[in-house]
């Protein structure tokens, strides 16, 4: 892959808006043409190297093209927004709705990601390494479908509304998660491989939710249908034993979605 380097030159104060940092965008752009893309700082239209020192050109074409930023870009908006191919690294933590409306390639945050990742995202790999904070592969305001396809893994933990109005995909938090955790899910999976606060799966009438740790205040709407051993979801594993309740029962008298929780974790169940 033909890598293209991207090093903050200034101090941001007002955030920009940079959907135009991905490869689909850098595919067959000379270093002078990346230069002179444009984002948005408030109502100003600017140049890209305003706020970045560019090394290398784009790749032949999306697939070819890898984009490396070195250091923190935590006001820095939409990096990797609908990208469908190639790689972006972030060498440090990022700003709002990294990779919202992923279609495809690879996101690497490898510090962490502020509010709305992975938005609406349909398909690819987003892979934070380190914390998020709300609306980790949640829907927009004023929309009902979520994150509809795709992966995001978490090494660390998110806050609240993990996957609202997920309707496909996969989400693996490796930490903790707070509160609504998969609120109006209808469809894919959330792995929480840590504890929960409350209102997890509330509202949901399909897809997978698993507990892996304790959940502090459970979901009123769920009903028990006993016990399961050493979960297998394709090539994510959760193992042990674990409670199995359906619901959310307070929205459907027939509702589809599965929530596991870890029996040792949640001996009060």
């Amino acid at each position: 892959m033909t890598e293209v380097v991207l090093t903050p030159n200034t101090e941001i104060d007002i955030k920009i808006e940079a959907d135009v940092i991905k490869p689909d965008e850098f595919a067959g752009k000379s270093k002078e043409e990346i230069e002179q893309l444009i984002v948005w700082q408030g109502p100003d239209q600017l140049p890209l190297k305003n706020f970045f020192d560019v090394k290398g050109q784009g790749g032949s074409s999306a697939e070819e093209t890898s984009i490396i930023i070195k250091g923190d870009v935590l006001r820095v908006k939409m990096i990797g927004a609908e990208m469908t191919a190639g790689k972006i690294t972030i060498q440090g933590s990022t700003g709002l709705k990294v990779g919202a409306e992923m279609k495809g390639g690879e996101i690497v945050v490898e510090g962490n990601a502020d509010s709305w990742a992975g938005t609406e995202m349909k398909g690819g790999l987003l892979h934070i390494k380190g914390n998020t904070v709300d609306h980790l592969g949640c829907a927009y305001r004023g929309s009902w479908k979520g994150m509809s396809g795709g992966r995001i893994v978490v090494d660390g933990s998110a806050q609240n509304q993990i996957g609202g109005g997920l309707t496909g995909g996969e989400i693996i938090v490796n930490g903790n998660a707070e509160y609504f955790c998969g609120i109006r899910q209808s469809g894919g999976l959330i792995v929480i491989r840590g504890n929960a606060i409350r209102a997890i799966g509330a509202e949901m009438n399909g897809g997978t939710i698993v507990v892996e740790g304790h959940i502090t205040n459970f979901t009123p709407g769920m009903q028990y249908e006993g016990e399961q051993y050493d979960l297998c979801f394709e090539d994510i594993e959760c193992g042990g034993v674990f409670k199995k309740f359906t619901g959310d029962f307070a929205i459907s008298k027939k509702p589809k979605g599965t929530l596991y929780v870890g029996k040792d974790a949640n001996l009060e169940l």
